[in-house]
């Protein structure tokens, strides 16, 4: 599974191949999307997208860590994390995807 990274940039260039917009209108709708779903998060939002998962705020109270090293234990300070939960339409494409590799 050769893992290849799509950018902002390559989303900007398919949004720009598929509805035919200039360059400069699909970044910046790429850019608003995206600072839209980012703005959401800051406030603790969920973000759900239909067929495709949803991007959620979880708060995380304090915990005792430990440095692996030297074994000190340390506070670990409460804080909020984002989790991404898959659609089970992404799961289903994402399983279709990998059965056709290994078949």
């Amino acid at each position: 599974m050769a893992g290849r990274t799509i950018t902002r940039a390559d989303l900007s260039e398919a949004v720009y191949q598929k509805l035919g917009l200039s360059r400069t209108e699909s970044s910046a709708l790429v850019e608003k999307v995206l600072d839209e779903i980012c703005d959401g998060l800051a406030r603790g939002e969920s973000v759900k997208l239909s067929s495709f998962g949803s991007f959620l705020v979880r708060s995380k109270g304090q915990r005792v860590g430990r440095n692996p090293k030297t074994g000190v234990e340390v506070p670990i300070e409460p804080r909020r994390v984002m989790v991404f939960k898959p659609s089970n339409v992404l799961k289903a494409r994402i399983n279709e995807a990998d059965a056709g590799e290994t078949g």
